[in-house]
């Protein structure tokens, strides 16, 4: 089983990147904030899962232990293989999705391609009393600001960013900017999209 991999990424596309180590170059499925922030030429880990089928071995990877888990979880569901599982990953942090599946809420996961009605209440339904929403995010952005915040994230998602690309940008450019620019969305807007550079369609 190869649980992870740490070395140079020698190609980035929408959801895939291609690492190599020690002289070889692994192929592996990752959702669109890892392959977005991928740079060809620096070094990436990636927790990784294994996937074996009669005609394939594929690799998917994720950035921290936190989303490899919760898509081991996902795809235990009926109806969500891998690809389905990485498109939730895609467009929901795990705090969104361990939020959704608390309060019995399945139209985060209708939105995710691929996902239909039936299976996102399946997910909802048996992933419940297995994640647990983060205890304080609401303490990350600065007082007063988590509006602003909001509504740059929404305009993310507006310019065709994933609500999980939107949400983290949106969070951080928070974190590192002034009270001044924390008070504008314009400014907080310039300050995300500026981090964000151009989609990857």
């Amino acid at each position: 089983m190869i649980s992870s991999l740490h070395g140079t990424v020698l190609h980035t596309t929408s959801d895939q990147v291609v690492v190599e180590v020690g002289g070889v170059g692994f192929s592996v499925a990752v959702p669109a904030d890892v392959a977005h922030t991928a740079v060809v030429g620096e070094r990436l880990l990636l927790h990784t899962s294994l996937i074996v089928r009669e005609d394939a071995l594929s690799l998917y990877g994720f950035a921290d232990r936190g989303e490899l888990e919760i898509f081991g979880l996902l795809i235990s569901v009926t109806g969500v293989g891998p690809k389905s599982a990485l498109g939730v990953l895609s467009h929901l942090t795990v705090d969104q999705i361990a939020d959704a599946v608390t309060a019995e809420d399945d139209a985060p996961f209708r939105r995710v391609s691929g996902i239909g009605p039936k299976t996102a209440k399946l997910i909802v339904v048996q992933l419940a009393g297995k994640v647990h929403p983060a205890s304080a995010p609401a303490s990350k952005p600065a007082a007063g600001g988590s509006g602003v915040v909001d509504q740059v994230a929404a305009a993310l998602v507006g310019l065709g960013w994933s609500e999980k690309v939107a949400a983290e940008a949106a969070a951080q450019t928070a974190s590192d900017a002034s009270d001044a620019e924390r008070a504008s969305v314009a400014s907080l807007l310039r300050r995300a999209l500026a981090t964000l550079g151009p989609a990857r369609v």
